[in-house]
């Protein structure tokens, strides 16, 4: 019996990384100085990410104070796919959120979203 729980649990947890592979491109860990700087144009676009609707970015022109600033981000989420699959669907960790799930519905393609990721992750 104990010996099929350690099989489960070993085949469980390959699953889950090679299913997280699917959602973490690789420009999300190789971004450049280019990839933050078009990330904070599509942060900014009111439509595109349109983070400013509600969050605060410390110098950034009419941010919104509904969700939380913008701020710390690499204490808050350990890692960039952390960041990006918050970014990409927030209701995983919280089903009632109101952040709309930009990668599960296609707001932003997975470029795009690798490119908020690299520069958010900078904030």
């Amino acid at each position: 019996m104990i010996g099929n729980t350690k099989k489960w649990i070993g085949t469980a947890g390959a699953i889950s990384i090679l299913a997280g592979q699917f959602l973490v491109t690789p420009a999300v860990f190789a971004a450049g100085s280019d990839a933050i700087e078009q990330g904070k144009k599509i942060a900014y676009d009111r439509k595109k990410g349109n983070c400013l609707a509600c969050h605060n970015i410390i110098g950034a022109p009419s941010p919104g104070n509904i969700a939380p600033a913008l701020v710390a981000m690499k204490s808050r989420y350990p890692t960039k796919a952390d960041l990006r699959m918050q970014i990409w669907d927030a209701t995983i960790k919280n089903p009632e959120s109101p952040m709309p799930p930009f990668g599960k519905h296609g707001i932003l393609s997975e470029a795009d979203l690798d490119k908020v990721v690299a520069y958010v992750w900078t904030l």
